[in-house]
Protein backbone atom coordinates (compact mmCIF):
# COMPACT_ATOMS: atom_id res chain seq x y z
CA UNK A 1 0.00 0.00 0.00
CA UNK A 2 1.30 3.40 -0.60
CA UNK A 3 1.78 6.02 1.75
CA UNK A 4 -0.98 8.06 0.30
CA UNK A 5 -3.13 4.78 1.11
CA UNK A 6 -2.47 4.76 4.86
CA UNK A 7 -4.14 7.66 5.27
CA UNK A 8 -6.51 8.38 2.54
CA UNK A 9 -9.77 6.47 1.27
CA UNK A 10 -10.37 7.29 -2.81
CA UNK A 11 -13.77 6.74 -3.68
CA UNK A 12 -14.34 5.36 -7.48
CA UNK A 13 -14.43 9.11 -8.98
CA UNK A 14 -11.28 9.91 -7.16
CA UNK A 15 -12.24 11.84 -4.25
CA UNK A 16 -11.27 11.07 -0.84
CA UNK A 17 -11.26 11.67 2.60
CA UNK A 18 -8.63 12.35 5.09
CA UNK A 19 -8.31 9.96 7.87
CA UNK A 20 -10.84 7.66 6.17
CA UNK A 21 -8.39 4.61 8.26
CA UNK A 22 -10.16 5.61 11.26
CA UNK A 23 -13.64 5.78 9.82
CA UNK A 24 -12.97 2.26 8.02
CA UNK A 25 -12.20 1.02 11.48
CA UNK A 26 -8.83 -0.07 13.41
CA UNK A 27 -8.03 -2.45 16.11
CA UNK A 28 -10.15 -2.09 18.81
CA UNK A 29 -12.20 1.18 17.87
CA UNK A 30 -15.19 -1.05 18.20
CA UNK A 31 -15.57 -0.63 13.95
CA UNK A 32 -15.07 -3.48 11.72
CA UNK A 33 -13.40 -2.63 7.87
CA UNK A 34 -16.54 -4.49 6.53
CA UNK A 35 -18.63 -1.80 7.54
CA UNK A 36 -20.02 0.85 4.86
CA UNK A 37 -19.85 4.68 4.32
CA UNK A 38 -23.79 3.99 5.11
CA UNK A 39 -23.64 2.07 8.17
CA UNK A 40 -21.18 5.31 9.08
CA UNK A 41 -23.24 8.19 8.30
CA UNK A 42 -24.52 8.94 11.52
CA UNK A 43 -21.30 7.93 14.18
CA UNK A 44 -21.33 12.02 14.81
CA UNK A 45 -17.15 12.62 14.45
CA UNK A 46 -16.48 9.58 12.27
CA UNK A 47 -19.43 10.54 9.71
CA UNK A 48 -18.15 9.99 5.85
CA UNK A 49 -19.79 12.29 3.51
CA UNK A 50 -19.73 10.71 0.00
CA UNK A 51 -20.38 12.89 -2.59
CA UNK A 52 -24.02 14.46 -2.88
CA UNK A 53 -25.53 14.06 -6.36
CA UNK A 54 -25.78 16.98 -8.29
CA UNK A 55 -23.73 18.98 -6.60
CA UNK A 56 -20.68 20.97 -8.02
CA UNK A 57 -16.95 20.26 -6.44
CA UNK A 58 -14.77 23.32 -6.13
CA UNK A 59 -11.28 22.22 -5.11
CA UNK A 60 -8.89 25.58 -4.37
CA UNK A 61 -5.53 25.08 -4.56
CA UNK A 62 -3.03 27.57 -2.74
CA UNK A 63 0.03 28.42 -4.61
CA UNK A 64 3.26 27.51 -3.77
CA UNK A 65 5.60 29.36 -1.83
CA UNK A 66 6.17 32.68 -3.70
CA UNK A 67 9.19 34.72 -4.38
CA UNK A 68 7.45 37.89 -2.95
CA UNK A 69 6.55 35.72 0.04
CA UNK A 70 10.11 35.21 1.39
CA UNK A 71 11.32 38.96 -0.11
CA UNK A 72 8.52 40.23 1.67
CA UNK A 73 7.20 42.25 -1.50
CA UNK A 74 3.49 43.20 -2.27
CA UNK A 75 2.87 41.00 -4.68
CA UNK A 76 0.17 42.16 -6.96
CA UNK A 77 0.82 41.81 -10.89
CA UNK A 78 3.65 44.04 -10.69
CA UNK A 79 5.17 42.63 -7.38
CA UNK A 80 4.96 38.69 -8.18
CA UNK A 81 7.57 37.19 -9.47
CA UNK A 82 6.53 33.69 -9.62
CA UNK A 83 7.47 30.79 -7.20
CA UNK A 84 10.07 30.10 -5.47
CA UNK A 85 13.00 27.40 -5.36
CA UNK A 86 11.05 25.80 -2.55
CA UNK A 87 7.35 26.81 -3.96
CA UNK A 88 8.11 24.91 -7.39
CA UNK A 89 9.00 21.26 -5.38
CA UNK A 90 5.86 21.94 -3.34
CA UNK A 91 3.67 21.95 -6.54
CA UNK A 92 5.84 19.19 -7.78
CA UNK A 93 5.55 17.36 -4.55
CA UNK A 94 1.53 18.19 -5.13
CA UNK A 95 1.86 16.99 -8.79
CA UNK A 96 3.03 13.77 -7.85
CA UNK A 97 0.56 13.02 -5.27
CA UNK A 98 -2.08 13.76 -7.54
CA UNK A 99 -0.49 11.40 -10.74
CA UNK A 100 -0.21 8.68 -7.91
CA UNK A 101 -4.21 9.26 -6.00
CA UNK A 102 -5.81 10.52 -9.73
CA UNK A 103 -8.05 12.56 -7.27
CA UNK A 104 -8.29 15.01 -9.67
CA UNK A 105 -8.72 13.03 -12.96
CA UNK A 106 -12.37 14.12 -13.37
CA UNK A 107 -11.94 17.73 -13.04
CA UNK A 108 -13.40 19.48 -16.42
CA UNK A 109 -11.74 22.75 -16.18
CA UNK A 110 -8.69 24.49 -14.35
CA UNK A 111 -8.56 27.79 -13.85
CA UNK A 112 -5.81 30.33 -11.82
CA UNK A 113 -5.99 33.90 -10.95
CA UNK A 114 -3.99 36.25 -13.20
CA UNK A 115 -0.98 36.48 -10.71
CA UNK A 116 2.03 34.78 -11.49
CA UNK A 117 2.78 32.62 -8.32
CA UNK A 118 -1.08 31.45 -9.18
CA UNK A 119 -0.65 30.80 -12.90
CA UNK A 120 3.04 28.99 -12.64
CA UNK A 121 1.37 26.57 -9.73
CA UNK A 122 -1.36 25.76 -12.29
CA UNK A 123 0.32 25.11 -15.67
CA UNK A 124 2.80 22.80 -13.51
CA UNK A 125 -0.42 21.02 -12.26
CA UNK A 126 -2.17 20.78 -15.43
CA UNK A 127 -0.65 17.53 -16.61
CA UNK A 128 -1.84 15.90 -13.64
CA UNK A 129 -5.66 17.70 -13.50
CA UNK A 130 -8.28 16.14 -15.42
CA UNK A 131 -7.92 13.02 -17.94
CA UNK A 132 -4.98 14.83 -19.71
CA UNK A 133 -4.00 18.39 -20.78
CA UNK A 134 -5.55 18.46 -24.78
CA UNK A 135 -8.94 17.15 -23.00
CA UNK A 136 -8.76 19.62 -19.98
CA UNK A 137 -7.25 22.80 -22.39
CA UNK A 138 -5.44 26.19 -21.43
CA UNK A 139 -5.59 27.29 -18.25
CA UNK A 140 -8.36 29.95 -17.59
CA UNK A 141 -7.13 33.18 -16.24
CA UNK A 142 -9.12 35.22 -13.88
CA UNK A 143 -8.45 38.44 -12.32
CA UNK A 144 -11.83 38.00 -9.94
CA UNK A 145 -9.77 35.27 -8.08
CA UNK A 146 -6.13 37.43 -7.12
CA UNK A 147 -5.37 37.87 -4.03
CA UNK A 148 -6.97 41.31 -2.21
CA UNK A 149 -5.64 44.37 -4.54
CA UNK A 150 -3.10 46.25 -3.58
CA UNK A 151 -3.55 49.33 -5.36
CA UNK A 152 -0.86 51.90 -4.91
CA UNK A 153 1.48 49.40 -2.68
CA UNK A 154 2.17 46.92 -5.18
CA UNK A 155 5.32 45.82 -5.42
CA UNK A 156 6.57 48.04 -2.37
CA UNK A 157 8.72 46.27 0.30
CA UNK A 158 5.78 46.05 3.63
CA UNK A 159 8.37 47.86 5.17
CA UNK A 160 7.51 50.73 2.38
CA UNK A 161 4.06 50.33 2.97
CA UNK A 162 4.57 51.01 6.78
CA UNK A 163 6.67 54.10 6.45
CA UNK A 164 5.11 55.71 3.23
CA UNK A 165 1.00 54.71 3.79
CA UNK A 166 0.82 53.15 6.79
CA UNK A 167 -1.29 50.42 7.46
CA UNK A 168 -5.52 49.83 7.88
CA UNK A 169 -6.33 48.41 11.18
CA UNK A 170 -8.62 45.97 9.62
CA UNK A 171 -9.58 44.64 13.33
CA UNK A 172 -11.02 48.05 13.75
CA UNK A 173 -12.48 48.89 10.53
CA UNK A 174 -11.87 46.63 7.38
CA UNK A 175 -13.89 48.90 5.09
CA UNK A 176 -10.65 51.07 4.77
CA UNK A 177 -8.53 50.14 1.95
CA UNK A 178 -5.10 48.87 2.10
CA UNK A 179 -3.62 51.56 0.00
CA UNK A 180 -4.76 54.26 -2.74
CA UNK A 181 -6.28 52.50 -5.55
CA UNK A 182 -6.56 49.64 -3.79
CA UNK A 183 -9.29 46.94 -1.67
CA UNK A 184 -10.46 47.01 1.53
CA UNK A 185 -10.58 43.25 3.71
CA UNK A 186 -14.05 43.74 3.54
CA UNK A 187 -14.74 44.63 -0.20
CA UNK A 188 -12.28 41.63 -0.98
CA UNK A 189 -13.82 39.13 0.93
CA UNK A 190 -16.81 39.41 -1.18
CA UNK A 191 -15.03 40.00 -4.39
CA UNK A 192 -13.03 36.49 -3.81
CA UNK A 193 -16.20 35.02 -2.69
CA UNK A 194 -18.66 35.63 -5.24
CA UNK A 195 -15.78 34.85 -7.92
CA UNK A 196 -15.84 30.98 -6.52
CA UNK A 197 -19.79 31.08 -6.44
CA UNK A 198 -19.65 31.98 -9.77
CA UNK A 199 -17.21 28.90 -10.80
CA UNK A 200 -19.73 26.79 -9.04
CA UNK A 201 -22.57 28.06 -11.18
CA UNK A 202 -20.85 27.86 -14.39
CA UNK A 203 -20.06 24.28 -13.66
CA UNK A 204 -22.78 22.29 -12.50
CA UNK A 205 -22.74 18.81 -11.56
CA UNK A 206 -18.76 19.03 -12.17
CA UNK A 207 -15.10 19.29 -10.72
CA UNK A 208 -13.54 22.04 -11.06
CA UNK A 209 -9.58 23.18 -9.33
CA UNK A 210 -8.34 26.64 -9.35
CA UNK A 211 -4.88 27.57 -8.13
CA UNK A 212 -5.61 30.48 -6.02
CA UNK A 213 -3.85 32.53 -2.75
CA UNK A 214 -4.42 32.21 0.73
CA UNK A 215 -7.35 35.24 1.12
CA UNK A 216 -9.38 33.40 -1.43
CA UNK A 217 -9.60 30.58 0.35
CA UNK A 218 -9.95 32.38 3.93
CA UNK A 219 -12.48 34.30 2.16
CA UNK A 220 -14.76 31.48 0.90
CA UNK A 221 -14.34 29.61 4.62
CA UNK A 222 -16.10 33.56 5.78
CA UNK A 223 -18.68 33.55 3.27
CA UNK A 224 -19.20 29.97 3.42
CA UNK A 225 -19.39 29.21 6.43
CA UNK A 226 -21.61 32.61 7.43
CA UNK A 227 -18.83 34.11 9.36
CA UNK A 228 -19.78 37.19 11.12
CA UNK A 229 -17.41 40.14 11.03
CA UNK A 230 -17.33 40.48 14.52
CA UNK A 231 -15.52 37.36 14.96
CA UNK A 232 -12.96 36.80 11.85
CA UNK A 233 -9.91 38.87 11.89
CA UNK A 234 -7.30 38.77 8.96
CA UNK A 235 -5.23 35.45 8.98
CA UNK A 236 -7.20 34.03 11.77
CA UNK A 237 -6.70 30.43 9.22
CA UNK A 238 -3.15 29.02 8.32
CA UNK A 239 -3.59 28.24 5.23
CA UNK A 240 -0.20 26.06 3.80
CA UNK A 241 1.46 26.49 0.21
CA UNK A 242 0.55 24.14 -2.45
CA UNK A 243 -2.56 22.86 -0.22
CA UNK A 244 -5.87 21.85 -1.00
CA UNK A 245 -9.40 22.84 0.39
CA UNK A 246 -12.49 21.12 -1.29
CA UNK A 247 -15.95 22.48 -0.97
CA UNK A 248 -19.09 21.37 -2.95
CA UNK A 249 -22.02 23.41 -3.63
CA UNK A 250 -25.43 22.12 -3.74
CA UNK A 251 -27.65 24.14 -6.35
CA UNK A 252 -31.09 22.84 -5.05
CA UNK A 253 -30.41 23.99 -1.49
CA UNK A 254 -28.02 27.05 -2.52
CA UNK A 255 -25.38 24.93 0.22
CA UNK A 256 -22.16 25.08 0.43
CA UNK A 257 -20.50 22.03 2.15
CA UNK A 258 -16.42 21.90 3.10
CA UNK A 259 -15.16 18.32 2.01
CA UNK A 260 -11.17 19.32 2.92
CA UNK A 261 -9.27 22.13 4.36
CA UNK A 262 -5.29 22.62 4.59
CA UNK A 263 -5.04 19.09 3.00
CA UNK A 264 -1.14 19.35 2.74
CA UNK A 265 -0.46 15.63 3.26
CA UNK A 266 2.96 14.80 1.40
CA UNK A 267 4.18 19.10 0.53
CA UNK A 268 7.60 19.71 1.37
CA UNK A 269 7.31 22.93 4.44
CA UNK A 270 11.50 23.73 4.08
Amino acid sequence: MSRLGRFFKFDEGGAFSKGAAVAQGTEGDGHSSSQSEQDLSHAGVLRVFPPVPGSTRIVLIRHGQAECNINRVVGGVKGCTGLSPLGRRQVADLADRLYESGELRSATTLYSSVLPRAVETAERLRPVVGSGPSALGPVVQECELCELHPGESDGMSWDEVVDKLGVPDWDRDPSVPIAPGGESWSSFIVRASDAVRALARRHPGELVVAAVHAGVIEATMISFLGVPPETYRRGWVHIAHASITEWAWVPDEDRWILFRFNDSCGIASS
